[in-house]
Parts: C-alpha cells; structure tokens; sequence
C-alpha cells in the first residue's frame, strides 16, 4: 500500500507491535497468575481483573498529559518513549517473581500505554478530515493483524514456559523504538504546536474543544458504553474459553488469532469502502448490530465450534472504531489532535476500569450459579444502550462533512 507520509506506516507499526506485545501474553496469563498465586482459575479471574484496572487507571492519567505533550513537542519523541517503556515493561514482566511485581509491570505499562493517542494524532496530522475514518481503520487492522500475530506466536512458545511470550515482547517493543529513532518523521508542523499546561492535560481539558460541536457529549457517551460492552474480550475471553470449553493456552491462542484474521480483513479490505459508500453514520450502526448480536449469542454458546461461528458474525464491530475516531477528529482543529487522541485513550481508560471489575465479576458470579455466559449477556446489554443513544441522540446532530470541522 502506498502511503502518503513514510510516518503512517511507522506509526501503525507501533500500534501493530503493541498489540503482538499484549496478545502474546494473553494465553498463558491464566497459567501464569494461577502459578504465581496459587490460586485456582476462578479465583485467577478476578485477579487478572484487578490487574487490568491499575493498567487502566495509570493510563486514565497519562492519556491526556501524553497527548498535551505530543501537542508541544511533536509525535516522535512520545511515540519513542512510549514503546521504550513498553519494552522496559515487558522485561520486568517476564522476570517477576511475585503477583505483585506483575501488578508494578502493569501500571508500567499503563502510564506509557497512550500509544494510540500519539499514533493517531500522526495520521490525523498527515490526513485530510474526509479520509481519515478510513485511515483510522488501518490502524484497526494494525490491532486485527497483532492479534493474528501475537496470540499465535503466545500459545507456541508457551511451550517454552510462561516467561518467554514476555522476552519476545519486550524485544519487539525495543525494535520498533529504535526504527522510530532512525526513520520516523515528525508530522505536527511547528506553527501547529502549542503551548504545554498541566492544567488543561486531564479527561475534560482534551475534550474541551468538542462541545463547541452540539452532538459531541451523546456521542461520547454512546462511545463510552460500547467500549466498556468490549472490554469482555480483553477482560475475560481467556478465562471465558477455558471455563466454558476447557481450552488452553494454545487453543486461546488460535482463537484469538482467529479474531485477529477477522479484524485485518474487516479493517484493511471494507472498512475505507463502507465508510465512503456509507458514511461513518451508518459504518457505526451496522458494526454496533453485528457485536450486539454476537455478544448475547455468546452468552448461551456451549461448544467451541459456535464460538468461531460467532467471531465471524462480529466482524464489522471492527467499523465502530475507526467511524468514531473519524467523526471526532473533524470536531477540533489540527493543534489540538493530539488533546483529542489523547482524551480518547483516557476516556478508553475509564472503560477499561470499570469494564474489568464489572465483567470479570459477572463471569466469576455466574460460573457460581452454574451460567458461564453472564459476562457476555452484560456485554451485550451494553452495546444495546450504545446502539439506542446512536440511533436516537446523534444520527441528525452529527456533522458528516470536513467543513464542520471546529476550530477550539
């Protein structure tokens, strides 16, 4: 694919290798906390839960300082110190001797996890406002293609023992540092920086130049739902699989490569085509029905078979990302793009607090009363509030035109 900037590929990179480096240690996490703690694998749940929330609530604070920082000094530099903390992390990951030392790799990895703020501040840099849902859709497929990757690669060497998914990470984060360092471009024009203030680098702060728009607080509601419905793959799936279908890590692992192969496709091949055939409106609806529908079936799925059947059915929720991210960025101008990404990952952050605790817990109460899928029905009923605020609050207040886009 031709690019119109050698800094997009750089930067979808990074997004790639982040998520090799977070699916890649997805499969042996039950094994690893169950060891670690000697627990059993219900217990093992709640506290890989627990440990998704300090990730969470460390990337809640740095979202907005991050994105305020690439804002002043530029992409490169936070790009740069992101995946060297990554790597950094990883390394302490795979030596951690203790539940407590892999609780301090991830709020690690949570202060420097605002990856795809900075990352999608660059295509927004180099992108004119009508392409850029479609562009945000290639850095979708980044995290389709890393999960393809990395869950694969996960459950072959957990074979190696639970350590070494996290060596192999911790050198992919390190490589893609050093390939910024060499060859990455910096895309915020000086004329477009700005001034940094602690003041303004919180949740609120980024979104302040949003509510000039009037559709931008259902819409961000709506959006706060939908990722915290989506939140029962990263918080649960694992733990979900090996209940409900007695899977291991290596079965994990192609499931979630399988998800993965899904999400490339969706993002890379028909997101760009639905959204310019479409719009982004409608991209958002059609992939909000398609995960609706796949997370109450879910909930009763008894064989692992039905559940591959459901991962293809929930193909097109890969179209919610990209439209959102697309419609908000026309909300605001080119300095504060990276507020704005920032704010996002923050807003992610919130979900991915409360997500965990709620889902984690769902799961672990309903294996109690003999129901596997209680965190799924949750999930769904989620996605149901986002598809009705959609549909009733934002479809006729939403610019659909470059033109709207808000000067703050």
């Amino acid at each position: 694919m031709k690019f119109e900037n050698r800094a997009i590929p750089i930067a979808l990179a990074a997004v790639l290798i982040d998520t090799i480096g977070f699916g890649i240690v997805m499969p042996i996490f039950p094994r690893l906390i169950t060891q670690l703690g000697h627990i059993d694998l219900e217990q093992a749940t709640r506290v890989a839960g627990y440990m998704l929330v300090v990730f969470s609530v460390m990337q809640f604070f740095a979202g907005p300082v991050l994105g305020n920082l690439s804002d002043r000094f530029g992409r490169r530099p936070i790009l740069m110190t992101s995946m060297l903390c990554f790597g950094i992390d990883y390394a302490l990951m795979a030596w951690a001797p203790t539940l407590g030392w892999l609780f301090l790799g991830r709020a690690i990895a949570g202060a420097a996890g605002a990856v795809y703020g900075p990352a999608g501040s660059v295509l927004a840099d180099v992108t004119p406002p009508e392409r850029r849902g479609a562009v945000f859709g290639l850095m979708g497929a980044g995290f389709g293609i890393g999960f393809i990757i990395g869950p694969a690669i996960g459950g072959l060497l957990a074979g190696l023992g639970p350590r070494a998914p996290f060596i192999a990470a911790a050198v992919l984060a390190l490589a893609n540092a050093a390939t910024m360092y060499f060859l990455m471009p910096e895309t915020l024009a000086p004329e477009n920086r700005r001034p940094f203030h602690l003041r303004d680098a919180h949740i609120i702060g980024a979104f302040r130049p949003l509510f000039h728009a009037g559709a931008a607080g259902p819409l961000l509601l709506a959006w706060f739902f939908w990722q915290l419905g989506h939140m029962v793959y990263p918080a649960t799936w694992s733990f979900w699989a090996a209940i409900r279908f007695g899977w291991d890590a290596r079965a994990i692992g192609w499931s979630l490569a399988f998800v993965g192969v899904i999400m490339a496709t969706v993002q890379a091949g028909l997101t760009g085509p639905f959204i310019k055939r479409f719009g982004e409106r409608k991209a958002i609806i059609a992939g909000m029905i398609s995960a609706m529908t796949a997370f109450y079936l879910f909930a009763f799925a008894t064989a692992g078979w039905q559940a591959y059947v459901l991962m293809a059915i929930s193909a097109f929720q890969g179209f919610v990302f990209p439209s959102f991210n697309g419609l908000l960025s026309r909300m605001v101008d080119a300095k504060h793009q990276g507020a704005l990404q920032g704010g996002i990952g923050s807003m992610g952050s919130v979900s991915s607090i409360l997500g965990p605790l709620l889902l984690t817990q769902a799961l672990a109460t309903g294996v109690d009363h003999g129901f596997a899928g209680a965190n799924f029905l949750l999930a769904a009923i989620l996605a149901t509030a986002a598809l009705g605020i959609v549909v009733w609050k934002v479809l006729d207040r939403v610019p659909s035109r470059p033109e709207a886009e808000v000067p703050a």
